[in-house]
């Protein structure tokens, strides 16, 4: 006998995965170029020219008995320092080393946030559409997850359905921005209600309410006259995940970390569970190579201009087609509406023409689907004759 929702886990598929597979298994078929994957998120914009350089000098450089070594569990003080102080510039904040645990990535970060707030009974609030694993993690960790739809059309927060969705239990409101997989981000109206209401909701109730804001799409935004709001700028119960994945294309190397604020409620005992969280499910000691590489990439990202691109077209040319979506501020996502009611069958029509999506379901947003464009142009481009043909079926 085994744990029984570690073994459903391990048996259950991800779809994500599977498309992308069949992707593959197309592609060696009948040629690459005669298949438009848009099922998984893994960047294709090359890594800045500086992390190739920084790395190759460490090598150079740093004794190897000093970079093939453990540090510290939670991260090298000095590299924690560097990030405390590039949020600091960034976001006029005054975090230090003792806010910050370097994690392999966000969704290591996701799940010691998770590990170390969690008692039974607990509830996490999830909107969808959202992130597959959020589930996995709460209840992993012997929470109960709430999911909150957000508004059809703009993907705001619906805050009369969060209040109504908020009670005693809740613990953890996750917040995705810009959000996997619609690509929108929550207006400044949205994060100061938010706050607003869950201020409330904690002196309502007497404990706290955090929100665990997993924001690995940060530095993805496309327009000059779009913001972010930062949200520990805006409510303090905010435990902050962060992955240099994306920005810097980078998803497998796994960095990234969690920040507690100074302004989080019990913050030492918030940061020191986080620190136990981490010694128990074995996150800890991250690749020290990669630590020593982080303070000389700070301020850098990828060419994101190419993502910027195939978001545009893809948004001018899908509409005179017919399609229907909400023009993503930013990640590289469009979560567009299916043009029949069952997206899972929309998806198999798809493959019709080899082009991969993903089915909205999974997301918890039945009726639409994602479509990745984190590809070449020229993929994109040559996709859109299918994408056409593919509508016709419905219209013509």
């Amino acid at each position: 006998m085994f744990p029984q929702d570690a073994l459903q886990c391990g048996k259950e598929q991800n779809l994500i995965r599977v498309i992308s597979e069949y992707a593959a298994k197309r592609a060696a078929e009948i040629g690459a170029e005669k298949v438009f994957n848009f099922s998984i998120g893994n960047p294709n914009v090359p890594a800045p020219e500086i992390v190739t350089e920084t790395l190759k000098e460490i090598l150079n450089t740093v004794p190897p008995a000093q970079l093939h070594s453990y540090t510290p569990a939670p991260g090298l003080p000095w590299v924690r320092d560097a990030v405390a102080a590039d949020l600091n510039l960034r976001y006029g904040t005054d975090y230090s080393a003792g806010d910050l645990y370097l994690t392999a990535g966000a969704s290591a970060a996701l799940a010691i946030v998770m590990k170390a707030v969690l008692l039974p009974g607990d509830e996490v609030i999830q909107f969808a559409p959202y992130y597959p694993e959020y589930a996995i993690y709460a209840a992993g960790f012997g929470g109960k997850v709430v999911t909150v739809g957000l508004r059809a059309g703009d993907f705001q927060i619906d805050l009369e359905a969060l209040e109504a969705a908020i009670n005693e239990h809740t613990r953890i409101l996750v917040i995705n921005c810009p959000n996997n997989p619609a690509g929108t981000i929550f207006t400044q109206e949205t994060v100061t209600a938010l706050a607003d209401l869950l201020r409330k909701k904690q002196a309502e109730f007497g404990r706290p309410i955090y929100i665990l804001a997993d924001e690995p799409y940060r530095e993805l935004v496309y327009d000059d006259n779009v913001t972010l709001p930062f949200i520990p700028n805006h409510y303090d119960n905010t435990i902050y995940t962060y992955s240099y994945s994306k920005c810097l294309s980078l998803p497998g190397e796994r960095i990234g970390y969690i920040l507690v604020p100074p302004k989080a409620a019990e913050h030492d005992d918030l940061y020191a569970s986080i620190c136990g969280a981490g010694r128990i499910l074995g996150y800890l000691h991250i690749n020290t190579l990669f630590q020593y590489m982080l303070p000389k990439v700070l301020d850098k990202t990828s060419d994101l201009s190419i993502y910027k691109n195939n978001r545009d077209l893809l948004c001018s040319e899908l509409t005179k087609y017919g399609y229907e979506m909400a023009k993503p501020d930013g990640a590289f996502y469009l979560f567009v509406k299916s043009p029949e009611p069952d997206d899972y069958a929309f998806c198999e029509r798809a493959k019709q023409f080899e082009v991969m999506l993903v089915p909205g379901t999974i997301f918890g947003y039945p009726g639409y689907v994602r479509l990745s464009y984190c590809v070449d142009t020229d993929t994109v481009r040559r996709a859109l004759p299918a994408m056409e043909a593919l509508m016709k079926t419905y219209t013509e």
